[in-house]
């Protein structure tokens, strides 16, 4: 009798540790952590400053006119930066998830991002703002990086919902060079969006025996929200959203392929959520079209890939305000047009190649990249990982290489990998305004011809970023 109630007990005892188990395979917990080390130089043209021109432009332009700003280097020798990130993935239902990546991005030495604005690029200069915060390096607050719902399955068909803030950066094929995989059946073309959304998407992959991995997503976000209308106060402002379809022509492990269409409407003159450098968004300035896509494939241990894109902007005449102190609001500039001058809209393109070649024995990975962008190509990028400015964005070119060193050591955690990198990245600016929408392209090689070519930020002419990293997954 007591060796049947002992065996009973453990069969108890067993089942409920089984029990216990099953319950905890409804959460996964993982995450990264990243040191780095930046060597920062670049070479600023001569030109002449906005706020020298404005007030002879004020006056009258009463000669003579304001000297020009001669041409410096800037530097950081040694910027450092600490990056955390917590993921979590909840199954809370049968065909119900939820996903989440807290993030912390810190600056040594340093509680704000003033180290990493500088006064050179819009993506940079006004700071972290809704779209890339997290994303660029500010204080040691753990802040959501994205968190959101799927319902898959939805009438028992490959058809799924999602919304919440979406997992819209790090997209393909920058993952190659961020040794990741790509997010699910996410992975945006990193040449068209680097910017982190909150919105919804609704996916449909049938099966195509010919197209395998094949889906296609309609997606929504938005960009900034315009707040009350309130008559009293006369505001026109109007919400900024953004719309896409995205078509994956074939997913597998060897080949990826696929197109999306987006466009930007009623797009806001300045960041979301305003700053020192810019103030509170005044006006929208009409919508931006974007199509493009991408090619990356592995063959034996070269993963290479092609990415292509172009935009097109559609001013609405609205132009983007300074404050001019006693003058008040002085209307400078429309979507890439300047004050004075018609709004017609204007056609960039942009184009990303590279690849990297994998030594499984060593666990070294060799990489080279290239990219090049049009006078007037505009590129939805700020938060890239790049430290001066997002490289897709760029209006001239970008080489990149690096090597990536993995350790051996045998993996704990489910995804444990561990390694070192080191990159180079060069810069040549053609034209200013890269990764900014206000105002004209000027030739850096003339801003120093004409007043009328005069700029808000001190226009980098190279650049070049030695960066070291030691990252940890898990």
């Amino acid at each position: 009798m007591k060796k049947a109630l002992l065996a009973f007990m453990m069969f108890l005892s067993s089942a409920g540790f089984a029990a216990a188990a099953d319950d905890a395979s409804w959460l996964e917990i993982g995450g990264d952590y990243q040191y780095r080390f930046d060597a920062l130089k670049g070479t600023v043209h001569e030109y002449y400053a906005f706020k020298d021109v404005l007030p002879w432009q004020l006056g009258g332009m009463t000669p003579p006119p304001p000297a020009t700003v001669k041409s410096y280097d800037v530097k950081n020798d040694s910027l450092m930066t600490n990056r955390f990130g917590l993921n979590l993935k909840a199954n809370a239902m049968e065909d119900v998830t939820v996903k989440a990546r807290l993030l912390m991005y810190k600056v040594w030495g340093h509680e704000t991002s003033s180290p990493v604005d500088g006064s050179y690029f819009s993506d940079r200069a006004p700071g972290p703002n809704d779209g890339t915060v997290g994303h660029i390096p500010q204080d040691n607050t753990l802040r959501v990086d994205f968190a959101y719902a799927t319902v898959s399955n939805i009438g028992e068909l490959p058809l799924w919902f999602s919304v919440g803030r979406r997992p819209t950066t790090g997209g393909v094929p920058t993952n190659i060079r961020n040794n990741s995989e790509k997010v699910g059946s996410a992975g945006v073309p990193g040449i068209m969006v680097d910017f982190a959304f909150d919105g919804a998407t609704v996916g449909y992959a049938p099966y195509i025996e010919s197209m395998p991995g094949a889906f296609v997503k309609l997606c929504y976000g938005k960009g900034f929200d315009s707040g009350y209308f309130d008559p009293t106060t006369g505001t026109s402002l109007k919400d900024t959203d953004f719309y896409g379809v995205m078509a994956s022509l074939y997913d597998t492990e060897n080949l990826r392929a696929q197109v999306q269409y987006q466009k930007g409407a009623n797009i806001f003159d300045a960041p979301s959520d305003g700053s020192t450098l810019t103030g509170p968004v005044r006006h929208n300035l009409g919508d931006i079209d974007w199509v493009g896509g991408v090619v990356m494939g592995k063959v034996s241990n070269f993963n290479l890939f092609f990415s292509a894109a172009q935009s097109q902007t559609h001013p609405n005449n609205q132009l983007y305000e300074v404050n001019a102190g006693a003058a008040g609001f002085i209307p400078v500039a429309g979507m890439m047009y300047d004050a004075g001058s018609p709004a017609e809209g204007r056609t960039g393109t942009a184009v990303y190649v590279g690849g990297r070649y994998d030594i499984d024995s060593t666990g070294t990975k060799i990489g080279a990249e290239y990219n090049q962008g049009s006078k007037n190509w505009i590129g939805m990028v700020p938060a890239s990982d790049d430290i001066w400015t997002g490289k897709l964005g760029t209006r001239g070119s970008v080489y990149e290489v690096y090597i990536i060193q993995e350790l051996k050591n045998k993996p704990i955690s489910k995804k444990g990998k561990a390694f070192f990198k080191l990159g180079y990245q060069a810069y040549k600016f053609d034209y200013t305004g890269s990764n900014n929408w206000v105002g004209a392209p000027k030739k850096i090689s003339d801003l120093a011809a004409s007043p009328a070519n005069a700029q808000m930020l001190a226009p980098i002419e190279k650049a070049t970023d030695i960066y070291l990293t030691f990252e940890v997954r898990f």
